[in-house]
Parts: C-alpha cells; sequence; structure tokens
C-alpha cells in the first residue's frame, strides 16, 4: 500500500456511486491496520464539485470526484484492489486537504 494508490471500492451498497477510494495516508504509516482515503464519487453521484476542494480525475476509464471532506479512516481488509496511483497529482491532492483544514 503506498499514498495515492486508488483501490476499488468492495462495498456493494456503496459502490455505484464511489466506485473508487483513494489512499491518502503517509506511507511511514503502512504497518497500520488502517489507512485515511478520500472517497471518488462518480461525476453522477457527486452533483456540484467545490472548486480547489473536489478535485476531478480519471480512473479506468471512469470521470470521478473527489469528495475531500469526507475523507475517513478504514480497516486495510476494507479495501478492494489497487487499480491505480494518482501520486503524479500529489501537489493538487495535498493542497484539496490543506484548503479542507485551513481554508486557504
Amino acid at each position: 500500500m503506498a499514498q495515492f494508490d486508488v483501490y476499488a471500492n468492495p462495498n456493494p451498497v456503496t459502490k455505484h456511486a464511489v466506485p473508487y477510494l483513494l489512499d491518502i495516508q503517509a506511507d511511514l504509516l503502512s504497518n497500520l491496520t488502517t489507512r485515511v482515503v478520500i472517497p471518488l464519487y462518480t461525476v453522477a453521484a457527486m452533483g456540484k464539485a467545490a472548486k480547489y476542494l473536489n478535485l476531478q480525475f480519471s480512473v479506468k476509464r471512469t470521470t470521478v470526484i473527489m469528495s475531500t471532506a469526507e475523507l475517513a479512516g478504514v480497516a486495510v481488509t476494507s479495501l478492494g484492489e489497487k487499480v491505480c496511483s494518482l501520486k503524479d497529482h500529489r501537489n493538487e491532492i495535498i493542497a484539496a486537504i490543506d484548503f479542507l483544514i485551513t481554508g486557504f
């Protein structure tokens, strides 16, 4: 598991609206049994996205929106298979998290 990896959401109740989960936890803490993730919603399920807070990405040909305000800790066992990495978007992702916490 690595920071900014994207995992399939195996939850049958939520995976239609939230097909993926973005791991944002630092690699240094990889020995924990939990990971901090941000849900990646489909455009249809998300609705209007907030500038700077809700980034848009393409994951396996699906456009998804990062719902930064819904970040949560989940058990590692609650993550599906790794589908890609968004580490090339590190600066944007960190900026969105900073915006959530600091407001700028």
